[in-house]
C-alpha cells in the first residue's frame, strides 16, 4: 500500500514513520528542501522520544521516502495525508491557505483514485473547500478522476507521539464514502490488533472533535489554575484538593495540575480557533473566553510572585531558568511560559541564566544572547538570587540542594509545576514558593 504524507512536522513525520514501520510504502513530501535533505541524512527537524530510531531504520529498509516534489511521487497512491501547519490568523481563526495550496497541488497531479485524508487541524466545513479546490484543479485539466476526502484528526500528545501513534486510545475517521471507509481500515488495521477503537463518524463531526479534546483538556488546566490561585488567598493547598477530586471517578485524576499554563502548538491555537467558529456563527463560547483569559494570566503569574518578594527590585538579580520547552520530552517552545517570563524578568533590569534538556538550540533562536546558556541545573544556579522551575523535566526532579545552595547568591526556589516538597526544601535552607500552595 502505497501512501503520501504532505508535511514533516510533528504529526506528519511521525504518522509517515509509524506507517512505515508496519510495512506501508510511505512518501513524506516538503516544500522545504533543507528539511528533506537533513531527513535523508537522519537528521530530524523535531525532538521526539523514539522518532529517530523508527526514521532511520525504516528510511534503510526503503520503506520510508523523502521528497520535496508531491508530482514525482503522486502516481499510484492509494491514500494522501494533508499534515501542513494551520496557524492563527489575525483574528484567531485557523489558517487553512496551506492546507488548500496541498489541495490545489493534488488536483494538478492525481492521476487515479485515492482517499485525501486531512491530519491537519483544520475547522469545520475545511473538508468541503479541500474537497472544491482539488475538484476545480482537476477540472481545469479536462479531465475526471475520483477522489474522496477524509478527516482523521491526529490526538499525539508531544513527547509521547509515537507511542500515541502505534498504542492509540482511539482513532477518529470521518467519512461520507465506504470506499474510503475501506481504505482507512485497511491502513490502520495494523494498530487496532489489541482491540483500539476506530470510530467512525461524519466529517463534519470529526473535524469538531478535535478541537473540543483540546478545548475541553485547556478548560480543566485554566480551572485548576483559577482555583489555585483562589487556594493561595484562603489558605489551601490545590495539591490536596487535586487529590480530593481527582479521586471521583465523574472528574479523573489526569490534567488537574495547577502551574503557569498551557502552551505549545495546540491548545493555544485551537482555543482561540473554536472561539472564532462560534464568533462567526453569533454563538460566543464564553467559557471558553474565559479558559483563554485564564491561561494568559496565569503565564505572568510567577513573575508577579517573584517581583512580590523581591519587593519590586529586580534590576541585575540574577535568575536561574529550569526549563524552557512548553513541556517535558519536547524541544517545542511554541507558546511556551518560560518564553514570558524571561522577557518579563529581561524588562525589569534582571539577569537571566537558562537551561533545557533538548530546548536551548530552538530557543536560541528566539533568546539569541539575552540570556546566560548553561550547561547543566548547577551552572545556572551560580550567583542566582532565585531559581525558577518552568518545565517538569526528569532530571530536575531531585537535584542535590546543597550544591545548589553552596553557589546561589540567596536559597530561593519558585516552583512553577509543583513538583517539589516545600518542607523538603525549607530544611535544606531554601525558601520556597508553589502554585496553590
Amino acid at each position: 500500500m502505497k501512501v503520501l504524507v504532505i508535511g514533516t512536522g510533528y504529526v506528519g513525520l511521525v504518522t509517515g514513520s509509524c506507517l512505515s514501520d508496519v510495512g506501508v510504502d510511505v512518501h513524506c513530501i516538503d516544500v522545504d528542501e533543507a528539511k528533506i535533505n537533513g531527513l535523508k541524512k537522519g537528521i530530524l527537524p523535531i525532538y521526539e522520544p523514539g522518532l529517530e530510531d523508527i526514521v532511520h531504520r525504516n528510511y534503510e529498509k526503503g520503506r520510508l521516502h523523502f521528497s520535496a516534489s508531491l508530482q514525482d511521487n503522486i502516481d499510484g497512491a492509494h491514500a494522501i495525508f494533508i499534515a501542513v501547519g494551520t496557524p492563527s490568523g489575525d483574528d484567531g481563526s485557523a489558517d487553512i491557505k496551506y492546507v488548500l495550496a496541498v489541495a490545489e497541488e493534488i488536483g494538478r497531479h492525481l492521476k487515479s483514485y485515492a482517499v485525501i485524508i486531512t491530519k491537519s487541524t483544520v475547522p469545520v466545513g475545511a473538508s468541503e473547500k479541500i474537497k472544491a479546490v482539488i475538484n476545480a484543479a482537476i477540472q481545469k485539466r479536462g479531465e475526471v478522476v475520483p477522489f474522496d476526502v477524509a478527516a482523521n484528526p491526529e490526538f499525539l500528545k508531544e513527547g509521547a507521539a509515537v507511542k500515541d501513534f502505534m498504542s492509540p486510545d482511539r482513532i477518529v475517521v470521518g467519512t461520507d464514502s465506504p470506499q474510503a471507509k475501506e481504505v482507512i481500515e485497511t491502513l490502520y488495521k495494523p494498530f487496532l490488533l489489541n482491540g483500539f477503537r476506530m470510530i467512525h463518524m461524519d466529517i463534519a463531526s470529526a473535524e469538531m472533535t478535535k478541537y473540543a479534546a483540546n478545548a475541553m483538556l485547556a478548560t480543566r488546566i485554566s480551572f485548576m489554575n483559577d482555583i489555585a490561585n483562589l487556594c493561595e488567598l484562603v489558605g489551601a493547598n490545590i495539591n490536596y484538593v487535586r487529590a480530593g477530586i481527582g479521586s471521583d471517578p465523574r472528574i479523573g485524576k489526569k490534567f488537574l495540575y495547577a502551574g503557569v499554563g498551557y502552551g505549545g502548538s495546540c491548545f493555544p491555537k485551537d482555543v482561540k480557533a473554536l472561539i472564532k467558529v462560534g464568533e462567526d456563527h453569533g454563538y460566543p463560547l464564553r467559557l471558553l473566553q474565559a479558559v483563554e483569559v485564564i491561561n494568559d494570566n496565569q503565564k505572568r503569574m510567577i513573575f508577579n510572585k517573584i517581583s512580590y518578594h523581591f519587593d519590586h527590585q529586580l534590576r541585575d538579580k540574577v535568575f536561574a531558568i529550569w526549563g524552557l520547552s512548553f513541556k517535558p520530552d519536547t524541544d517545542d517552545i511554541r507558546e511556551a511560559p518560560s518564553l514570558i517570563l524571561i522577557e518579563q524578568l529581561l524588562a525589569a533590569g534582571a539577569k537571566v541564566r537558562v537551561h533545557d534538556p533538548v530546548a536551548m538550540e530552538e530557543a536560541k533562536k528566539r533568546l539569541g544572547e539575552m540570556v546566560t546558556w548553561c550547561a547543566d541545573v548547577y551552572e545556572t544556579a551560580e550567583g542566582a538570587d532565585a531559581i525558577v522551575l518552568i518545565t517538569e523535566w526528569r532530571e530536575f526532579r531531585l537535584p542535590d540542594w546543597g550544591k545548589l545552595k553552596k553557589t546561589m547568591k540567596r536559597a530561593v526556589m519558585f516552583d512553577g509545576r509543583n513538583i517539589y516538597d516545600g518542607i523538603q526544601l525549607h530544611k535544606a535552607g531554601f525558601l520556597y514558593f508553589g502554585i496553590g500552595v
